[in-house]
């Protein structure tokens, strides 16, 4: 899609072996983290605090124009800026592979593991896959954008969700768990979501997190930052989960607005998840009913009349929406290697029923969480993956490139190509986003994140090179 920039922050969970206590999930997060800068040399450490939480040392920035760091005890991915659909997915994806050569490496892999989701069953944790979005300061954020998008993203989950066992309710608001029924829901988010738009993450997790944090020109631009999406193993539902937002931003950037308002969406979001007739019925603002398959169909109707043959990126997100609504009006099961709510079901009940067991046994509860796992040979994802049941959207070498190599279209190739010249250097810096600082106040300013930055990045390199002018 025309003049986007996307990026995703994945948190993995960990599960360390029974065997070894002082293995916790913390000291592995920490080891993969130090595997990935210091061994496998995939990037430079911040020598600088990015704030109270980060010290020096708790992460940096890669090669690839993205990060991993420690967050909340998690390892925690941040893919590069990307403007194009599939090389966000592709850097997506080599987060994954990164941190798990990184346990494999460190001779793990056989006893812990890491996991792409957003539950755990024990503790009632969550942890999140947050969505990014560069959007144009010129739109009225809380007046249009912020009601426009709100049905938007409660429907959105009915093929962007990851599917889970069970339910998390807070007992001081609505009961206990055991007191809900839930066998499955579409989304893992959905229980954990507590209020429409809020801008601290730590305090209210949000539909829509408001925090004005652009990390790009203040005066141009504001970056949405979602909390509301599941961490997707399937690579089509990543692509279609971002892409359809992306859309939708156009058409809010065009002037055009969607009439759609929701009785109570925090309320909408959580029915949604939790309705397995797949019927997925809600309330508008005027009282009246419709479908989450039916409000998606609006906003798709919306984007197909005026977006459509504005670029090949563009079109491939219609058609593919078109088809997946279609399939989710008819038959959800036709989705099986599209969705992972879908595949995930399609799974446990083949399971279940070969054992004899119910959702409610704990072997089961297990087994969703398998399907996350980035071991490629324990993980029940990875299974569908090598019998050719799951829909390709990249290919392993665009994946692998993804690992080292930057995107070739935005700022993070000068981020990139500034680092490898600071590496094995004892110069102090202070790499960020928007700009990167050596000692002696050279600065470079990388405030666009749609410029390559290549003859800035050149110029910034031979004046490292120089070092400090001294007075005679």
């Amino acid at each position: 899609m025309k003049d986007r920039i996307y990026g995703i922050e994945t948190e993995f969970g960990c599960l360390p072996p029974d065997s070894d206590p002082f293995l916790s999930p913390d000291f592995i997060s920490v080891k993969t983290k130090d595997w990935v800068f210091y061994r496998e040399g995939l990037g430079i450490v911040d020598i600088h605090y990015r704030g109270r939480d980060e010290p020096p040392g708790n992460g940096g920035f890669l090669f690839n124009g993205g990060r991993v760091y420690i967050d909340m005890g998690h390892v925690e991915y941040a893919t590069p800026e990307c403007s194009g659909l599939f090389d966000l997915v592709a850097s997506d994806r080599a987060g994954e592979l990164m941190v798990q050569r990184a346990l494999e490496q460190l001779d793990l892999a056989e006893t812990a593991s890491f996991f792409k989701n957003n539950i755990d069953h024990y503790t009632g944790a969550t942890f999140g896959c947050h969505e990014n979005y560069l959007v144009r300061r010129d739109v009225p954020f809380s007046q249009v954008l912020l009601p426009a998008m709100l049905p938007f993203f409660v429907t959105r989950q009915i093929f962007a969700g990851a599917g889970r066992v069970g339910c998390h309710t807070d007992v001081f608001e609505y009961g206990s768990a055991e007191d809900e029924g839930v066998s499955f829901q579409i989304s893992q988010r959905a229980d954990h979501i507590v209020t429409e738009i809020y801008q601290w993450i730590q305090f209210s997790r949000a539909i829509i997190n408001t925090r004005d944090e652009p990390l790009a020109d203040w005066g141009l631009y504001r970056r949405l930052h979602l909390l509301v999406g599941d961490s997707n193993m399937m690579e089509f539902a990543t692509a279609l989960k971002v892409g359809t937002t992306a859309l939708v931003l156009q058409l809010l950037e065009e002037g055009i607005v969607p009439e759609i308002k929701l009785l109570d969406p925090v309320q909408a979001i959580r029915d949604i998840s939790r309705d397995m007739s797949f019927r997925w019925e809600i309330q508008l603002e005027d009282g009246s009913y419709t479908t989450a398959a039916e409000v998606q169909r609006e906003y798709l109707d919306l984007a197909e009349r005026y977006l459509r043959g504005q670029d090949e990126e563009g079109d491939w997100v219609l058609d593919e929406w078109r088809f997946v609504i279609d399939g989710l009006t008819h038959d959800p099961g036709s989705l099986v290697d599209r969705v992972d709510w879908v595949a995930k079901k399609w799974l446990l009940e083949r399971f279940m029923k070969e054992e004899g067991l119910d959702w409610h046994d704990t072997w089961v509860q297990s087994l969703d969480l398998e399907y996350h796992n980035l071991n490629a040979e324990k993980g029940l994802y990875f299974d569908l993956y090598r019998r050719g049941l799951v829909k390709r959207v990249v290919d392993d070498e665009q994946i692998n490139q993804a690992i080292a190599s930057p995107p070739a279209n935005t700022r993070a190739k000068a981020r990139s190509q500034v680092m490898r010249a600071l590496t094995g250097q004892k110069a102090r810096y202070v790499i960020d986003w928007d700009s990167i600082y050596v000692e002696d106040e050279k600065y470079l300013n990388l405030d666009d994140p749609f410029l390559t930055y290549e003859r800035e990045a050149d110029e910034f390199i031979r004046e490292c090179e120089q070092g400090p002018v001294e007075d005679i």
